[in-house]
C-alpha cells in the first residue's frame, strides 16, 4: 500500500504540552514495516515517523524547558503512565503504558497516534528532547531511533577506552554504532559479508573489518571481543559471533531478524558468556545522547528526500540501497 497525502488531526496544545513544526523526519525500518502491516496490528490510515526534529511554534502554560523558535525533537514515544517502576528509573521506553509516536492508542484525540511524516506535532514536554544547535538537523533527526537504540546498549554495557567492540552489519543503525564505540575510545571492528563495505566502515570510525564470510578473519578474532552489538535483521549464525567474546563478554541484539536464531547453549556456557537484547532508550539517556553528540560532533549519514519521493525511499531501503539513513526535508510538504 504506497503512501498517499491525506489530513489528519492534532490536538491544540495544553498546559504540559509542546508544539513543534516539523523540519526533517528520519525513515526508520520500522516504519515500512508497519506502513505495510509485517508486524500486524497496524491501524489505517497510518502516519509513520519516529525520527522526528522540528521548531517550537507554541508552549503550553506549564512548560519550563521550551519557547517558541527553540530546536527540539521528538523519538519513538510520546507518553507514559510516569508512575511505574519502569518511569521511576527512567526507561519509559519499558513502561507498560507507553505510548508510541504512531499507531498507538492517542488517549486525547480517541483514535491513534500520527507520527512525523507531518508538518507539525503536539507532544508532552517530558518527551521533547532539546536539540543541540550546532548538529546538522537533517542529519540529526535519525538520532532519535537508529542513534539512541546503539548508544543505549554500549552505554549499558559499558564500552569505554581500551574496550574491543564489534559491530555486525554495516546499514542505519550500525553506521551509528562504529560512529558511538570509536568516540567512546573503544577499539571497533566491523563484520560486514560486503567486501565494498571497508573503505565506508574505516571513514566512519573503524579500526578494523572483519569480511563475515572468511573463516579464517573471524577465527583471527577468537575470544577477544568485550562487547558486540548485532544490527543484522537478516537471518544469521549468532553462534559464530558468541565464539568471538571473551569470558563475560556479551553480544546484543538490536536487529530484529524475521525467525528465531539458533544458540548453541555451550558457546554461552564456555566463557560466561551472554546474549541479550535492546531497543530504544529512556529520555534522559536520549538527552544525553544527543549532548554527546553535540560534543563529538556525530549525526548520521543521511540522503534527504522530499516527502514525494518517499514510495521509492521504502523500495530502496528493502534493498539497502542508501547510505545510511534517509531523511525527509518536510518542507516538501507545502510544495504539491
Amino acid at each position: 500500500m504506497p503512501l498517499a497525502p491525506i489530513t489528519i488531526p492534532r490536538r491544540e496544545p495544553s498546559e504540559h504540552d509542546v508544539q513543534i513544526e516539523i523540519l526533517f523526519c528520519g525513515i526508520c525500518h520500522s516504519d515500512l514495516h508497519t506502513v505495510r502491516n509485517e508486524w500486524g496490528g497496524t491501524v489505517y490510515p497510518c502516519v509513520p515517523g519516529h525520527e522526528i526534529v522540528g521548531r517550537v511554534t507554541k508552549v503550553g502554560s506549564a512548560v519550563t524547558k521550551f519557547k517558541p523558535g527553540d530546536l527540539a525533537a521528538v523519538g519513538c514515544m510520546v507518553d507514559s503512565d510516569g508512575s511505574c517502576p519502569e518511569c521511576q528509573a527512567a526507561v519509559e521506553q519499558f513502561c507498560p503504558n507507553m505510548t508510541g509516536t504512531y499507531n498507538s492508542p492517542d488517549r486525547h484525540l480517541g483514535s491513534v497516534t500520527y507520527g512525523g511524516y507531518s508538518d507539525s506535532i503536539v507532544v508532552k514536554e517530558h518527551f521533547v528532547l532539546q536539540v543541540p544547535p550546532n548538529l546538522n538537523l537533517a542529519g540529526a533527526a535519525p538520532l532519535l531511533c537508529a542513534g539512541i537504540t546503539t548508544y543505549s546498549p554500549l552505554r549499558h554495557w559499558g564500552v569505554t577506552k581500551g574496550k574491543k567492540v564489534g559491530v555486525v552489519g554495516l546499514g542505519g543503525l550500525g553506521h551509528m554504532a562504529v560512529k558511538f564505540a570509536h568516540a567512546l575510545g573503544a577499539h571497533v571492528v566491523v563484520f560486514t559479508t560486503s567486501p565494498n563495505k571497508k573503505e565506508d566502515a574505516l571513514r566512519l570510525g573503524a579500526d578494523d573489518v572483519v569480511i563475515s564470510r572468511d573463516a579464517d578473519q573471524m577465527k583471527q578474532h577468537a575470544s577477544s571481543f568485550d562487547f558486540i552489538l548485532d544490527a543484522v535483521s537478516a537471518e544469521h549464525d549468532i553462534n559464530a559471533y558468541i565464539q568471538l567474546l571473551r569470558r563475560d563478554g556479551n553480544i546484543t541484539l538490536v536487529g530484529a531478524p524475521p525467525k528465531p536464531l539458533v544458540v548453541s547453549a555451550f558457546g554461552l556456557l564456555l566463557g560466561r558468556r551472554s546474549l541479550s537484547g535492546s531497543p530504544i532508550g529512556g529520555i534522559a539517556e536520549t538527552q544525553e545522547m544527543l549532548d554527546f553528540c553535540s560534543k563529538h560532533d556525530i549525526t548520521a549519514d543521511v540522503e534527504v528526500i522530499p516527502i514525494q519521493k518517499v514510495n521509492e525511499a521504502y523500495d530502496r531501503l528493502l534493498k539497502s540501497d542508501v547510505k545510511y539513513r534517509f531523511s525527509i526535508d518536510m518542507a516538501s510538504l507545502k510544495s504539491k
